[in-house]
């Protein structure tokens, strides 16, 4: 090792310090959950406040986090770290349930995931893979088989009681995620949204379970959709480390700088903890040529500007 390889290798950590603050993730795992998870939604905050991140959104499969967040922005103020949370439209809130998206409003949810674990996507990927279970985590204890939820009817058109839910979503100017919806409904399903009104919308993973292709992201990143990847599917030591870097790159490349997001994923027991695999991907995308300016953009500037984060 040259004298000058433990200098460069110490800014290039300084730098990453210093971009993780002010960094907003939209896509934490942390619980309790019925799903393995090896950090809590207070343990969360806290990481996130040691590493200066500005916000941090809860995601879980099978309840709203938001009376949870609320609470912990009450509570411990002082850590500095706004927590967001959303309505997952999964059997467990009741499939399309309008009144659940309503009462999430109520409470202050800031997104709304179209059907996750329940989309028939989701479950065909489950069904049509012997490795799913290694792909995806996986209950802790059995859970009711879900029943298969699309926003399509049998004409192809996006459903009337989705669409009851589109006009909340738009009311309140909230987030619209196409959770694990196949590709092709969410390009419906943006369409339709938009024109009742929809101007935050979200394509989570597009590579995994969506079915996304490059042409598709750049449709979608054209119909204004931020794009966010999966920092746990590059991040050394995850279970979830499917791909290489030069697939995001060209998956950055194809929606833009400026229409891309990186979101943790991450949470789950056994893997890296959010703040820890955002500092890997951040390297990686350093490495990757992308400037310190592009990196601030895709982990703070983006997702503030998507989730009206200030």
């Amino acid at each position: 090792m040259s004298e000058t390889e433990p200098a460069v290798a110490a800014d290039r950590e300084a730098l990453i310090t210093e971009l993780m603050k002010g960094a907003v993730d939209l896509h934490c795992h942390s619980g309790p959950s019925v799903m393995p998870r090896g950090i809590d939604h207070l343990e969360a905050m806290r990481e996130a406040s040691e590493a200066g991140l500005k916000a941090v959104l809860v995601k879980d499969h099978f309840y709203s986090a938001t009376p949870v967040t609320e609470l912990l922005n009450k509570q411990f103020a002082h850590l500095g770290v706004q927590m967001l949370s959303g309505v997952p439209l999964n059997n467990t809130t009741g499939d399309f349930n309008a009144h659940a998206v309503d009462h999430g409003i109520k409470l202050g949810a800031r997104l709304v995931w179209m059907p996750t674990f329940s989309s028939a996507n989701h479950i065909r990927h489950h069904h049509g893979d012997d490795h799913f279970d290694t792909k995806f985590p996986q209950t802790v204890q059995d859970v009711l088989a879900p029943r298969p939820l699309t926003v399509l009817d049998e004409a192809g058109e996006v459903k009337d009681e989705v669409k009851v839910i589109l006009d909340m979503i738009a009311a309140y100017d909230l987030v619209l995620s196409g959770g694990h919806l196949h590709v092709s409904e969410i390009l419906k399903l943006f369409e339709v949204a938009k024109a009742h009104g929809v101007k935050r919308l979200l394509v989570n993973h597009p590579t995994f379970v969506v079915d996304a292709t490059m042409a598709d992201i750049a449709t979608l990143a054209g119909m204004g959709a931020y794009i966010e990847h999966s920092v746990c599917m590059w991040a050394p030591g995850s279970f979830f480390l499917f791909y290489e870097p030069e697939l995001l790159d060209q998956l950055i490349q194809a929606a833009g700088v400026d229409k891309t997001i990186l979101g943790s994923d991450l949470g789950q027991e056994g893997n890296p903890s959010p703040v820890a695999g955002f500092r890997s991907v951040i390297g990686i995308c350093l490495d990757l040529g992308y400037s310190p300016e592009d990196v601030r953009k895709m982990i703070a500037t983006n997702p503030c500007a998507l989730a009206g984060i200030v």
